[in-house]
């Protein structure tokens, strides 16, 4: 039985930049547009290095809400008793010390993706999350929209069969030669290039297919490989294919799924359409680009016996309110109201698969970091 009043979540936002924007404008989304009738979003402050920034900022995504708390400093932030929960919006680069200065506050963490430069600073992380016994979650809001549950659930049901092969692309020419050296996408002291950026997106997707699929059995995939090819204008990763190959280890291995994912991500070419295409025994998913948040996918079922031959083709669209963020601070809300350590939908092994395979990705096409930017190695 429901609770006659929903639980509130009271969210401090750590920067300024659009994608804090992005995810707060949709949190104040009134949930039952979606029909969420159990959880609500309340923003108690906003940190910033300084406080004019901050003052814009509630101005712009909540209305000027007098409520909000406008803060100079993300120290601030953290020591908000009225603050139950943090989002993290800053670089990449940044998430590690960030995080961990929320948890060490015992606030619940939603950090921004990639949640951490590589594998060594998410475990440290993990720990102090649950030494201060506070959630944790990786911001990949994909994996909690509306159609990338439908599609999970397609693909679980056994109509296609088993997952044979799946490509995956998230490219967005950024136009590498009229943007400073120092933006993001290019700097390596920001964890700059397109695999950190832009490779979270095609992975999630073979993760959701591929490693989440019933027959894998929870296994890791059997095999990574990885290419780079670097702009020489700061030698940061410009194109990034990588191949993520699952299969069982021996004959009597518990998981069954054979199959391979093959991502890739550019910063200097535009997303194709449609970006992620998953092949299975009896048909075909296609989803429609943006990968990120797509509005529509589409289905294929082949003909009993003929695989190729199309019998019927189904395409579903979705639409909502908003953006399409407020889908994990719904996720989030509920974890913490029920005292959940980690997102059943996107817990810890799964952002730690993901850095595990870039950090992988990143060695075979010798990317290293400048010193100082990996905060634990």
């Amino acid at each position: 039985m429901t609770s006659a009043q929903p639980f509130v979540l009271r969210w401090g936002i750590i920067s300024t930049g659009r994608i804090s924007g992005d995810f707060v404008k949709d949190a104040l989304v009134n949930p039952n547009t979606r029909d969420v009738y159990d959880v609500v979003h309340k923003v108690a402050a906003v940190g910033s290095r300084n406080l004019d920034s901050a003052v814009r900022f509630i101005a712009k995504h909540a209305n000027g809400d007098p409520s909000i708390k406008a803060y100079s400093s993300y120290a601030e932030v953290y020591a908000d008793c009225n603050v139950d929960a943090i989002y993290i919006g800053t670089p990449h680069t940044f998430h590690y010390e960030n995080a961990m200065d929320g948890i060490k506050a015992k606030k619940h963490v939603l950090c921004e993706k990639p949640v951490t430069t590589n594998t060594a600073e998410l475990r440290s992380l993990l720990a102090a999350a649950k030494e201060h016994d506070v959630f944790f979650m990786e911001a990949l809001w994909t994996r909690f929209q509306p159609l990338t549950l439908e599609v999970k659930k397609i693909a679980e049901s056994g109509i296609l069969g088993e997952p044979l092969a799946l490509t995956a692309d998230l490219s967005e020419d950024f136009g590498l030669d009229k943007i400073p050296t120092t933006h993001r996408i290019l700097d390596p002291a920001l964890g700059g290039g397109a695999l950190l950026d832009l490779g979270p997106y095609p992975l999630i997707w073979a993760i959701l297919a591929l490693y989440e699929h019933p027959s894998n059995k929870g296994a890791k995939p059997s095999n990574v490989t990885g290419t780079m090819l670097k702009t020489p204008l700061t030698g940061v990763d410009r194109s990034t294919s990588f191949t993520v190959t699952f299969s069982p280890e021996s004959p009597s291995a518990p998981n069954t799924l054979a199959t391979q994912a093959v991502l890739s991500c550019n910063i200097n070419a535009a997303a194709y359409d449609p970006g992620v295409i998953i092949r299975y025994e009896r048909g075909t998913i296609a989803i429609a680009a943006p990968i990120y948040c797509p509005k529509s996918f589409t289905v294929q079922y082949f003909q009993e016996g003929k695989s190729g031959t199309i019998m019927k083709e189904e395409t579903r669209t979705f639409e909502y309110v908003g953006s399409g963020w407020h889908f994990e601070a719904d996720e989030v809300a509920r974890c913490v109201r029920d005292g959940k350590a980690q997102s059943d939908l996107w817990g810890h092994d799964k952002s730690l698969l993901e850095m595990e395979i870039f950090d992988e990705v990143r060695r075979q096409g010798g990317y290293k970091f400048p010193p100082g930017v990996e905060k634990v190695q």
